[in-house]
């Protein structure tokens, strides 16, 4: 067991930060640390699970110096996979970060302003912690670089397309996860509905991405927690001109205001939103978020020619099965018959046994991904 490939996965959020440590071939990790609250007045640092300390955490950089404090013999750690959200036109594949890699990262910083910043200030600062082993740069958009031209190209002036605006989509290594731990019970036609704080609907031909929701940002597609999915494009040229807002200010509008939040007007959470259904304003969120979602999954089935197999994963797609229910009820004419949305069976099946669609839930485990490309890359050359 000693000799035995070590690899730390790094997976930044907008205010959060995990490090997982991996063993090739062990299915568990040897430790998990968070940081949630970073940036907030309350941080909370968490060791496989359990709340062990609340500190105000200034920034992603201070949130991996208290973690990568708490690893276990980290002169073991043989290679670092770090979770990058955008890879750009550049970047399909999982590769060794250089210093020329990290300039060209920065240079995608306006592609994704909210998740890039801390996740490059993260690799910098795993970087001059741990110099001896290899950095790993693991993107978020490599799974959607199947993508057909007629999904990935949107209907703008080719200088516009020319200059990379596209769909590229994300929750790619979360995509990856579910197809590896499906294997052979991954049906040929499936629909992955990954619901969290960010949202995307995924069509899988053969494990393969063949469409997907979330385009040149994350801000495309379903509605979020708090990030407002599909929108007219020209209601943001209104917003702009009636209202007086700036480009930032529509930004974190769109980012940050919008979603369940926005519509609910009380909370970004799901859970907080479902117990205030009795709130018209919340009750209203709770509708759009499902039928937008059931809606979408009725477009990727035309993508794919049919429909075998929905697949939910994330926050509320794993835990929440008001939600599952009402997106599968609307998705009835489609043969999905409901078993029991709340409990899966050990398999996570939650359809029927006569349903023509299976339905089922899979557990998300992105450091596993994460540690699992940065090992299975062939080692940089010196």
């Amino acid at each position: 067991m000693s000799g035995m490939l070590r690899v730390l996965a790094v997976n930044v959020g907008s205010s959060s930060l995990k490090l997982d440590v991996r063993e090739l071939g062990v299915a568990a990790a040897l430790i998990k640390l968070e940081v949630r609250g970073i940036g907030r007045a309350r941080g909370v640092l968490v060791e496989n699970g359990v709340e062990v300390s609340e500190q105000v955490f200034a920034d992603h950089a201070a949130a991996f110096t208290a973690l990568a404090a708490r690893l276990p013999e980290p002169r073991r750690l043989a290679r670092i996979g770090h979770r990058i959200v955008h890879g750009g036109p550049r970047y399909r594949a999982t590769t060794w970060i250089t210093a020329a890699v990290l300039d060209e990262l920065e240079a995608l910083v306006p592609l994704s302003p909210l998740h890039l910043p801390p996740a490059l200030a993260v690799v910098r600062a795993s970087r001059a912690r741990f110099p001896e082993p290899p950095h790993a740069a693991v993107f978020d958009t490599a799974f959607h670089s199947t993508l057909p031209a007629r999904a990935y190209t949107y209907a703008i002036p080719a200088a516009w397309r020319d200059a990379g605006i596209r769909r590229y989509g994300f929750h790619g290594i979360a995509c990856a996860d579910v197809v590896a731990q499906l294997g052979t019970a991954l049906r040929p036609r499936a629909v992955l509905l990954h619901l969290g704080a960010g949202c995307s609907a995924t069509a899988l031909r053969d494990g393969v991405s063949i469409d997907t929701t979330m385009g040149l940002t994350p801000l495309e597609g379903l509605m979020m927690a708090s990030r407002s999915g599909d929108l007219d494009p020209g209601a943001l040229l209104y917003a702009q001109r009636a209202l007086g807002l700036s480009v930032d200010e529509v930004e974190r509008a769109l980012n940050q205001a919008s979603g369940l939040l926005g519509v609910s007007e009380c909370s970004a959470n799901m859970r907080s939103v479902l117990q205030r259904q009795d709130d018209p304003r919340a009750a209203l969120a709770v509708e759009l978020f499902c039928y937008r979602a059931a809606k979408t999954v009725g477009a990727l089935t035309v993508a794919l020619g049919g429909l075998d197999q929905l697949i939910f994963s994330g926050g509320i797609g794993e835990h929440a099965g008001a939600i599952r229910a009402r997106i599968m009820a609307q998705l009835a004419f489609l043969g999905l018959r409901v078993a029991d949305p709340d409990q899966g069976g050990d398999d996570g099946v939650i359809s029927a046994p006569l349903s023509a669609v299976e339905a089922r839930i899979v557990r998300v485990d992105e450091g596993r991904a994460i540690a699992a490309e940065a090992a299975g890359l062939s080692l940089p050359s010196h």
